[in-house]
């Protein structure tokens, strides 16, 4: 259960000192099903494309920098979706070996995959890279560009690195 506040319209009342609008609040209760539903609606869809490859340029690493700064500090605010285009299809793939102390992009879609992000491979730009068949990190899928047309539709915000 959960329960929600509402604004409805207010009206205003002009007097002496001025005009006073009062405010009215209903209070909803629902069940843990539509809290779910409610709690979706309301959040910021944001939609992170990322277009490089996972090193050579900082372009993945700074997209996952954000998505994780995002989910920690409005982590209930937001719902964070990455789609993988073109080199990028490369951040997928598991058992990336970097130097200590480096940054690792396996380890970053991980800790954004963890704490409820999704993340999907376009499969074109996968099959033209020859990496279709091969395993992928847990929880990155493989997609397409009709569900990379609908994310986009249904988000509110896209940032594409």
């Amino acid at each position: 259960m959960c329960q929600a506040i509402f604004v409805s319209h207010g009206h205003g009342i002009a007097l002496d000192q001025g005009i006073y609008f009062f405010i009215y609040l209903k209070v909803y209760t629902y069940s843990a099903s539509i809290c779910e539903n409610l709690k979706y609606k309301y959040m910021q869809n944001i939609l992170i494309i990322i277009n490089d490859a996972p090193y050579g340029s900082e372009k993945a690493y700074n997209a996952l920098r954000m998505a994780m700064t995002l989910q920690k500090e409005h982590g209930e605010e937001v719902a964070v979706k990455i789609f993988l285009l073109a080199d990028a299809v490369f951040c997928g793939l598991p058992n990336q070996r970097t130097p200590k102390g480096y940054y690792n992009i396996e380890r970053m879609l991980k800790s954004v995959i963890q704490k409820g992000g999704e993340v999907k491979s376009c499969g074109g730009c996968s099959e033209a890279r020859g990496i279709d068949s091969l395993s992928f990190i847990e929880g990155v899928q493989l997609s397409n560009m009709k569900e990379f047309a609908q994310w986009t539709v249904d988000s509110d915000k896209a940032l594409t690195f």
